[in-house]
């Protein structure tokens, strides 16, 4: 197991610093200039150009590049061109909020997918398996910010059932300790604070979790259907086995591989989802500080951002795969 992790690690390596490069003159071929939008409406050849050496964007793509890779090299992602603040910082401050949706989503997509999947499983081609299956291609085919103006408009401004915007009311004052609004709302003691940091966070979690839930419950629906036909199961049934005791230990217990799969997949879906849904619900991630970062021109901050998000992509990746040998214990690595 500990040859197989490092083995993932040392090649995870190559690939981050591929994307380094592909991001880092990607990036610049964009039209528009950092400096431009720096200035605004006070652009003016003389004072672009003295903003382009103060950020080093005169120098030859290979020194910026190296210079850039010195930094990272050394833990050090760089600073914002608009704010000057330290990436590192921000993201800080900011990843917080993109972890408490992102969780959130995932508790909505996993917590009604599987035991949706598992229904349509029991009975399929019937009515049931016909309900299920209509509703995953409708959470499937709805953009993600179509659905979460949808859920605005409808939950928030005309039902007034739940808050539309924000993380909290910023009328509780409640302090900004952890930067988790439901942390810090369950640290001041308050009941109002914490039902209403878990009631900010029901829509967006909603909105982003509804492609995963679909993706989760066909998954699983197919898988559990595919091991349901197995000869072992069959065996199991005619030893006289409760259909309980062959669900738990013959069918799921096999089908949860590629359901596991998929649910490692859908967390890099839930970061790239979290652009959208956090500039819809004017939610405080790094979701929506990438969307101002792109519009500004801001590199350091995107590529920077996009790096951290692959690392932890892969990381996941690799915690999954470690979880096949705890799901099935037939599974080793050498």
């Amino acid at each position: 197991m500990l040859r197989f992790i490092v083995r993932r690690v040392i090649g995870a390596i190559p690939v981050l610093f591929g994307l380094s490069i592909i991001l880092f003159l990607f990036l610049r071929l964009l039209p528009g200039d950092p400096a431009e939008a720096i200035l605004g409406q006070h652009a003016t050849p003389e004072l672009t150009a003295q903003i382009r050496t103060t950020l080093g964007l005169d120098q030859p793509l290979y020194v910026q590049y190296a210079n850039y890779l010195v930094r990272l090299l050394h833990g050090d992602f760089g600073s914002s061109f608009v704010d000057g603040k330290s990436v590192a910082d921000t993201f800080i401050v900011r990843f917080p909020g993109t972890i408490e949706l992102t969780v959130g989503a995932l508790i909505f997509a996993v917590g009604l997918g599987i035991p949706l999947g598992r229904l349509a499983a029991r009975h399929p081609n019937g009515w049931v398996d016909g309900i299920v299956t209509v509703v995953s291609l409708f959470g499937i085919s709805i953009p993600i910010f179509v659905l979460g103006y949808t859920l605005v408009f409808v939950f928030g401004v005309q039902l007034h059932w739940l808050p539309a915007l924000g993380q909290s009311d910023p009328r509780l004052g409640i302090p900004q300790v952890t930067h988790f609004a439901i942390i810090d709302a369950l640290l001041t003691g308050r009941p109002n604070a914490i039902i209403d940091s878990f009631s900010h966070l029901i829509l967006p979690s909603i909105a982003l979790g509804s492609i995963p839930l679909a993706i989760v419950t066909r998954i699983t629906r197919a898988s559990v259907i595919d091991v349901a036909n197995e000869d072992y199961v069959r065996t199991a049934r005619a030893k006289g086995l409760t259909e309980r005791r062959v669900d738990d230990r013959h069918i799921m217990r096999n089908a949860w591989l590629p359901v596991a799969t998929v649910i490692g997949l859908q967390v890099g879906g839930l970061l790239a989802g979290a652009v959208l849904t956090e500039t819809v619900f004017s939610w405080n991630g790094v979701g929506s500080w990438v969307v101002s970062a792109i519009q500004n021109h801001d590199y350091i901050v995107v590529q920077s951002l996009i790096l951290i998000f692959a690392t932890i992509f892969l990381v996941v990746n690799l915690i999954v795969d470690i979880s096949y040998a705890f799901l099935n214990p037939r599974i080793r690595y050498s």
